[in-house]
């Protein structure tokens, strides 16, 4: 009998957990695992590795955790246990970036080492951050609205939203225009 109360309560509370936090974060554990998966080899070798995976059940397990555990923490933390560390390689124009997430942010590296941080703080305000400097670039008021930091020292409302990029732009390249006549 109390096997059968425990296993119950138990059931209960994952349902719960599931149904009642709507959950649905980026996966980040099984988005690894897929990752590292398509860069083993060609097309046939990734997909006999990938058959295999779900027959030992790797990727079942991974959508489990994630779903029931990380997820859940995402959701109620708001921050991702499995994206902090994590590194991508970005091919630009003209170098190779790595650029690694952090906890608040982003660090960017080039190929001579240079480095620049995005970070974001309590108050939803994004900063660059070098060795040698330190400076706003935004802040997230609300889904609709952002502050934007200019450099000239002041600050812009922008309505999050095509129109208000579009006068953001504007506005910037009004600036520009009267800092180079």
């Amino acid at each position: 009998m109390k096997k059968r109360s425990v296993a119950v309560i138990m059931a209960t509370v994952i349902l719960g957990s599931v149904l009642f936090t709507s959950c649905i974060g980026s996966f980040g554990l099984t988005n690894k695992l897929y990752g590292w998966n398509k860069s083993v080899g060609s097309k046939f070798v990734n997909e006999l590795v990938f058959f295999a995976m779900v027959v030992i059940p790797v990727y079942e397990v991974t959508m489990f955790v994630d779903g029931i555990v990380l997820n859940s923490i995402e959701f109620w933390s708001g921050n991702n246990p499995v994206a902090a560390g994590e590194i991508k390689t970005i091919k630009g124009e003209k170098d190779i970036f790595m650029v690694e997430a952090l906890e608040n942010g982003y660090k960017i590296q080039n190929s001579t080492g240079d480095e620049i941080s995005l970070v974001c703080d309590e108050s939803n305000t994004w900063s660059v951050v070098t060795k040698d400097i330190s400076a706003k670039l935004l802040k997230v008021v609300d889904e609709d609205n952002a502050v934007v930091y200019l450099a000239n020292g002041k600050e812009m409302n922008v309505p999050l939203s095509e129109a208000g990029v579009l006068a953001f732009r504007q506005a910037v390249d009004q600036i520009n225009l009267v800092a180079f006549k």
